[in-house]
């Protein structure tokens, strides 16, 4: 893995987006979301720790987009292919495994639909940015 052609700037950018977007999308559809994974407000634990561990895994995932970007594109990301891939990676393992997951845990499809949409979104995003972004700038 050639780390060298990580675009820094870009995996951090794209993170702290795909953080955003959570946050709003969440925000949005916080009332058919909780009735959907039969939560209760009134009995959650109000912990910051759920949105640092989000933080921490949207940078990972930035991360790893931008070095499948950058392999799959021989080191120039674009916009396109970063959309393409975050489709793919979406589809390929985020709405399955949701899917089969939350079949498992006796949740039914409106939980998925927000989750998976949560994902796609964030993928999407993260695919974006570090196509727009493209290679590292090397000082030369």
């Amino acid at each position: 893995m050639d780390f060298s052609a990580v675009n820094w700037l870009a995996v951090i950018v794209a993170a702290v987006v795909a953080w955003l977007f959570g946050a709003a999308w969440y925000m949005g559809l916080s009332k058919p979301w909780l009735k959907a994974a039969k939560l209760d407000p009134a009995t959650m634990n109000r912990s910051l720790l759920p949105f640092i561990i989000s933080f921490i895994a949207e940078l990972i995932m930035a991360l790893v987009m931008a070095l499948v970007v950058g392999a799959m594109t021989g080191g120039e990301p674009t916009l396109v292919a970063g959309l393409v891939f975050g489709f793919v990676l979406w589809l390929g393992f985020v709405a399955t495994t949701l899917s089969v997951n939350h079949r498992y845990e006796g949740f039914g499809w409106d939980l998925t639909l927000i989750d998976t949409g949560h994902w796609l979104g964030v993928l999407l995003l993260i695919g974006a940015v570090i196509g727009w972004f493209g290679a590292p700038v090397v000082a030369g």
